[in-house]
């Protein structure tokens, strides 16, 4: 399983090398700046550091991803982490933990789980999910929603969604659900 796990998470990493055709564009510092991975698509943001990121459009609008990780992160996260990721009596606030946490850290997270002590003796449990595809195939997605809550640029709810999503993202979805 855990071999599984890791051949997904390297094939989502060397999926997002392998399009970065990165274009040098003048955008507005901050955490919604961005550049795009590939000229057609404009559903898919990095921050300078190449990691997934969210663009928050003049009209309050965001990207693909951010909008598809809002809708991922409700359909597998939000029973424990709660329903804008604030957290709840046994998981913790990942709005919080995302404003430290790097990349690859919540890619580890994510795919291989953590055990954490808790105050009192208890114990915090995030499973290992790197074989549900439901998670990996949208790990980015879900990276790129929390990181908009956890900046504040969406203060919570259902982001609002203008941009259509690319014909890229949805080839990749097909490929890494295996259809």
């Amino acid at each position: 399983m855990k071999k599984i796990a890791t051949a997904l998470v390297a094939a989502l990493t060397l999926s997002t090398l392998s399009t970065l055709d990165v274009m040098a564009q003048a955008a507005p510092a901050g955490p919604t700046s961005g550049v795009k991975t590939d000229k057609g698509d404009e559903s898919k943001w990095l921050d300078a550091n190449g990691d997934p990121t969210f663009k928050k459009y003049d009209d309050g609008s965001f990207d693909w991803y951010t909008f598809n990780g809002f809708r991922r992160y409700h359909a597998e996260c939000h029973v424990c982490h709660g329903p804008e990721g604030n957290g709840s009596t046994y998981a913790p606030a990942l709005t919080d933990s995302m404003k430290t946490m790097s990349y690859g850290d919540y890619m580890a997270v994510v795919a291989s789980g953590r055990e954490v002590d808790r105050p009192g003796g208890q114990k915090s449990v995030m499973p290992a999910l790197g074989d549900n595809k439901n998670v990996m195939c949208y790990v980015d997605d879900i990276f790129v929603y929390l990181r908009a809550r956890a900046s504040g640029a969406l203060a919570g709810g259902r982001p609002k969604r203008e941009v259509q999503r690319s014909k890229e993202s949805q080839d990749f979805e097909t490929s890494c659900m295996g259809g």
